[in-house]
């Protein structure tokens, strides 16, 4: 019998990343002589990967993010990013313990993360968690990204487990929605990114603590709640 998959998002979910995309934002945007953004500003701003997120801050300059003005501060983004992946970036209290316990109860775990490819990947390894991940995908590994179902079933396809019985873990709209449109049940995290709070989005379990995920997935995986 195959086994399961727990899916979970990255920035927000797993990792607190804030500290790191801050500075890479402003670094670009202060020095195309915009205003830098506050950190709190920009938790509401993350989610829908990095071209989104400078759009986003251009929009708070009342720029308009037009393609002529985005792909020279992407570019410039990413490489200050690679560089300062981890520096102020750190693990959400117990999130890498409670995956490991998890792996060793027997499910399987991959990432589904609309941050590109190539800075998910080496952010993980940084971490030192690439080794509690079976999959890592990231939101150009396929043609669409999250909110749509590609990129989940592609996690779990690649981790090698099952669909059926699969869970997802997010913080965010485009997770949630993900998921449902995967047929997942989902948790959400309370502390994650996102512009709207998490329990408006109506996910299926909302936590505040990995200290609380294990017994939140006993509780889907035993059927009460059906996605």
């Amino acid at each position: 019998m195959t086994t399961p998959v727990l899916v979970f998002d990255l920035d927000g979910t797993l990792l607190e990343t804030i500290g790191d995309l801050t500075a890479s934002m402003n670094h670009v945007l202060v020095g195309a002589g915009f205003e830098a953004i506050e950190p709190e500003k920009v938790r509401k701003m993350v989610g829908a990967g990095v071209k989104s997120l400078l759009s986003r801050g251009l929009e708070a300059n009342k720029v308009e993010a037009t393609e002529e003005i985005l792909q020279p501060l992407l570019v410039k983004f990413i490489r200050h990013y690679e560089t300062h992946i981890a520096d102020h970036t750190f693990a959400f209290p117990e999130a890498l313990e409670t995956v490991a316990r998890l792996r060793a109860a027997g499910w399987k775990t991959a990432i589904c993360t609309n941050k590109l490819e190539k800075l998910a990947k080496p952010l993980v390894k940084a971490m030192e968690m690439d080794q509690l991940f079976d999959a890592v995908v990231g939101g150009d590994t396929f043609s669409k990204n999250k909110p749509d179902a590609m990129p989940v079933f592609g996690a779990i396809d690649i981790a090698g487990g099952a669909r059926a019985g699969s869970i997802f873990v997010g913080d965010s709209n485009a997770d949630i929605t993900a998921a449902r449109n995967a047929g997942l049940p989902v948790i959400a995290v309370d502390f994650g990114y996102t512009d709207t709070p998490v329990r408006e989005l109506g996910p299926d379990v909302v936590i505040s603590h990995y200290n609380q995920l294990e017994a939140a997935i006993k509780e889907l995986s035993a059927g009460n709640v059906v996605s």
